[in-house]
């Protein structure tokens, strides 16, 4: 049996039962997150250990520590690790409830519309997120620690807090997720008829100055880490124009495709018209 996407729900329903339904979508979701920081506080030592892996290959083998100069600094950090992960591990389930409360008020062809967008979002998410940690945090890392060494006779040695790396670490990650939905927030912005790929096009030069822009404030002060994040956005950014092209064709194929049909219906009805009327004079002469 083929996929088929449902049209818009024509049940029309009172607008408590709307409003119950909103709050067993919302506690679905609550319970989702709940589950998943538990879950993640439990292993929050292992995600620590992961997370603190481009400081420890920053150091020479054997070197580095990480501190703390509070007594509760270090639990307040697991919490934020477990809360950081929990939201991203239960972030499907939550957009899956979502969705669940939108998707019956949308038209057959808005979901078609909608369904790539809620597929990329995360993947591309998840593309910056790892681009952040596997590559620009190390090199920032080792960016920030070359400024250590002996100064004025005294010998100056970095201890990071686990608090403000554990800030930083999330910083990047959410900055480089969040600055990866470019395409998404173009496209959505086309769609809805608000900006189209012409004034995108025209608008190119400024756009390559918001993203060096971006990438000065959100990276480290070194053009290689700036480098990592504004080569690929502007690549997202043509990549998004390249897609706007290919739906403006395909819409026009289907806008010329449906003037086809319509002028040979059209041609068929004048023919049967004719038919008719020539069968009546027909019958009158006889």
């Amino acid at each position: 049996m083929a996929f088929e996407i449902k049209d818009i729900d024509e049940s029309k329903a009172p607008l408590l039962d709307h409003l119950i339904e909103l709050r067993t979508r919302l506690l679905r979701a609550v319970l989702a997150l709940i589950l998943a920081f538990g879950v993640c506080l439990y292993f929050a030592d292992a995600i620590l250990g992961f997370l603190i892996q481009p400081l420890r290959s920053a150091f020479p083998e054997g070197e580095g520590q990480l501190i703390f100069t509070k007594l509760p600094e270090l639990f307040f950090v697991e919490l934020k690790i477990a809360m950081f992960a929990g939201f991203m591990v239960s972030f499907p389930i939550i957009a899956n409830q979502l969705w669940g409360f939108i998707a019956p008020g949308l038209y057959a062809n808005e979901k078609k519309a909608f369904l790539p967008f809620l597929i990329a979002t995360p993947v591309l998410f998840i593309s910056g997120a790892a681009l952040a940690y596997y590559v620009v945090m190390p090199v920032a890392i080792r960016f920030f620690l070359g400024y250590g060494g002996e100064t004025g006779g005294l010998e100056v040695t970095a201890l990071p807090a686990a608090g403000e790396y554990l800030d930083t670490t999330m910083q990047f990650i959410l900055a480089f997720g969040l600055t990866f939905l470019l395409p998404v927030l173009l496209m959505l912005l086309n769609r809805a008829g608000i900006v189209t790929r012409e004034q995108l096009v025209a608008a190119r030069r400024y756009v390559i100055v918001g993203v060096v822009a971006i990438a000065a404030v959100v990276t480290p002060p070194d053009p290689g880490s700036q480098l990592i994040l504004a080569i690929p956005l502007l690549l997202l950014f043509e990549g998004s124009l390249l897609l706007m092209r290919l739906q403006e064709k395909k819409a026009a194929k289907a806008a010329k495709n449906a003037s086809q049909r319509d002028t040979e219906e059209r041609g068929s009805g004048r023919e049967s018209e004719t038919g008719s009327e020539a069968e009546t004079e027909t019958e009158t002469g006889r």
